[in-house]
């Protein structure tokens, strides 16, 4: 028996999986001020029924939260003589070309705690200006009698040359030996000054309060008798072990939303869109030829939530995914030019909507849904948690329906659908930048909230159906369970491709292989699989695309690959250059789970149809007597005409009108629209 654990902005999720299948799933309310408390209560009450539980793999939203929140250690910088600037000169970018207000993430290291250190090392690896030991030596003395928590190191070209890095981390172990430190030649040895900079601040700035929690959720498994040490899920897919990820903790910035994206992949089709709404945000994820993309461009704290150059850039590999802030908690309002919108800022927990009944006050996306009779106050969480309908009911009459002059319905029913354009219209961008056309893939809805607006999504993008798999309401943290251990590594090499010779190359690789399989080893994993990445662009070009290396001849099946991958991308191929390669990447990967997503215990026997109750369509006239089915009772083929509404404890799923539900083998709820 497996369990994965998500926390998330609203509700940490729970999933237990055996060889059978998904055995039980729990959703309790997320603890902020302690996220290890919810993750304790949730798992002690599904091992009251389980028993004895093999392992737990966890994600969290904890680092992204620290970083957005600056809850971090007082850092200090260190940088090359004459750049300790980098991290607010940044790229000299206005990513909003005419904002006269333009706005930027402050640094996680203010400017008197970033200090030049004489020394210089050239791009060719070779040293123009000796370290300055003595100087090193004195600052570190200063920083610790200051108070300074943490220091990030980050030199000029260490990614070709970390001498100088390393001997730094030595003195400072000399003279201040309760400092902690992030070398960027370890976190991110990889060009580009401003984003190394960055993302090794960013990694040593929550190091502590993370390391602390996952010691503290270690304790609490203990104590709830589960003795394995946890696995953690690492934003590009993969899993890692508490000390690999206390180590780097920027490596699971986003691992909540991956587990989601690669549950998606386990259980559809090669190509689908990922869609997941949770109660605090809305993820969309591209998957292609059976996997989740990966990208090592990622962003947190953004000002513009859509707007690239507007956060804190973290290069690391994180899944591909694009996330808007709309959820079942997002408060919807008026803006100054009387239109109505919904988000980013959220109720989150603490209150949470205001049918909750625990203190909100402003109008909710969720509060909207039950208006609508989407939702059954009565069912909600399978009961655990009743709603307070006539709450939602008034505080939309006053702050929404009221000064737009329209019914509560039409209110309700103008969040509802809003929401659903702002998705859909994220979700056609990102998919289109990747050169799929959305009205060709099926959209796997997830999430508490994901199969409420799932067929709402999916008719603004033309998708042609809308497909709810079993457990949605906590699939991500079911996704969690179907990835194995792993961890990126990643050389900076820059080179013509025609001026390569493959012993060179290979020798890259071999380098980065022997560091994967010796991390893995300490976990365990014998058998260890490498797949090889270069990361090439045209001379001249400012960003490359990310190419599969696969041997053959050499240099030619390398530029046939990047041409192919180029012309997948853009539907062309680009002028008549040399090409060129930045980065050379390895994956090492163990084993695959060898699990199912599918539910372990058939369909209960039974009448499936719950009843009736009234649900808001306006292409049917507005309230419909709708038939209400339980999702636990319908059988594999069965069929459900709309309009209809499928209840399991953890989500909803909405058919409107003019559609049709089919129930797969794998028990999954099948939307034609």
């Amino acid at each position: 028996m497996r369990i994965g654990v998500d926390i998330g902005g609203t509700f940490t999720d729970l999933c237990a999986v055996d060889e059978t299948g998904i055995v039980a799933v729990g959703k309790v309310l997320t603890t902020h001020d302690e996220p290890a408390r919810a993750v304790e209560e949730g798992l002690a009450a599904l091992l009251a029924d389980l028993g004895v539980v093999q392992q737990v793999v966890h994600g969290t939203t904890l680092v992204t939260n620290a970083l957005i929140e600056r809850k971090g250690a007082r850092t200090a910088l260190l940088a090359t003589a004459g750049f300790r600037d980098v991290l607010e000169m940044r790229r000299e970018h206005r990513y909003e070309l005419y904002d006269l207000h333009l706005e930027l993430p402050a640094p996680l290291v203010p400017r008197h705690l970033r200090f030049d250190v004489p020394e210089r090392i050239l791009a060719d690896g070779s040293v123009h200006t000796a370290l300055d030991e003595d100087f090193v030596a004195r600052l570190g003395r200063e920083l610790a009698a200051r108070g300074i928590e943490a220091v990030a190191v980050c030199f000029l070209h260490a990614f070709t040359n970390p001498a100088h890095e390393r001997r730094v981390a030595e003195i400072l172990a000399e003279v201040a030996p309760a400092l902690r430190g992030a070398l960027s030649s370890d976190v991110v040895p990889e060009i580009r000054e401003f984003e190394r900079a960055s993302t090794t601040a960013a990694n040593v700035y929550v190091q502590d309060l993370t390391e602390r929690y996952l010691r503290d959720l270690e304790q609490r498994l203990r104590r709830l008798g589960i003795t394995r040490a946890p696995h953690i899920m690492l934003s590009s897919g993969g899993l890692a072990t508490v000390d690999t990820a206390a180590k780097y903790p920027i490596r699971i910035l986003e691992s909540g939303p991956a587990g989601g994206a690669l549950a998606a992949a386990a259980i559809g089709p090669d190509d689908l869109l990922a869609f997941d709404m949770g109660g605090t945000t809305a993820k969309l994820c591209l998957i292609a030829s059976g996997a989740p993309l990966v990208t090592h461009q990622f962003e947190v704290d953004r000002k513009y939530r859509l707007l690239p150059g507007s956060g804190l850039p973290v290069q690391v590999p994180v899944t591909d995914m694009i996330e808007i802030g709309v959820g079942g908690g997002s408060i919807a309002r008026i803006d100054a030019l009387g239109l109505l919108t919904a988000g980013p800022d959220s109720a989150g927990s603490e209150p949470g909507p205001v049918c909750y009944a625990r203190g909100g006050t402003q109008p909710t996306v969720t509060d909207a849904d039950l208006v609508l009779g989407y939702l059954d106050p009565g069912y909600f969480l399978g009961g655990g948690m009743r709603l307070d309908a006539g709450a939602a009911r008034a505080v939309i009459a006053e702050k929404i329906a009221a000064p737009l002059g329209v019914s509560v319905e039409e209110a309700a029913w103008g969040i509802h659908t809003s929401v659903n354009e702002d998705m859909a219209n994220a979700a056609r961008v990102h998919a289109v930048e990747r050169g799929h056309d959305p009205a060709k893939l099926p959209l796997y809805t997830f999430g508490g909230a994901g199969p409420v607006h799932g067929a709402g999504v999916a008719r603004a993008l033309g998708s042609p159906s809308v497909v709810a798999p079993p457990a949605a309401g906590v699939l991500s943290a079911a996704g969690f369970l179907t990835a194995p251990l792993a961890f990126d590594f990643v050389r900076s090499a820059r080179a013509a491709v025609h001026d390569l010779a493959w012993e060179q190359v290979d020798a890259l690789f071999a380098e980065m292989e022997a560091e994967g399989a010796a991390l893995l080893a300490k976990s365990g994993v014998d058998a260890v699989t490498h797949t090889r990445i270069a990361e090439m662009r045209y001379a001249g070009q400012g960003y490359e695309i990310r190419v599969p290396v696969r041997g053959g001849s050499w240099p030619g099946s390398l530029i046939e690959e990047f041409t192919r991958t180029y012309r997948a991308l853009y539907r062309r191929t680009g002028p008549e250059v040399g090409v060129e390669v930045l980065n050379w990447r390895v994956v090492s990967s163990g084993p695959e789970p060898d699990v199912t997503l599918r539910l372990a215990a058939a369909a209960t026997p039974g009448e499936a149809r719950k009843g009736t109750r009234p649900a808001y369509f306006p292409s049917a006239g507005g309230f419909v007597d709708t038939a209400v089915f339980d999702r636990y009772r319908l059988q594999p083929g069965e069929r459900v005409d709309g309009p209809a509404i499928v209840e399991e404890r953890e989500s909803t799923v909405v058919v409107p009108p003019g559609a049709h539900c089919v129930v797969r083998e794998d028990a999954a709820l099948e939307v034609t629209l």
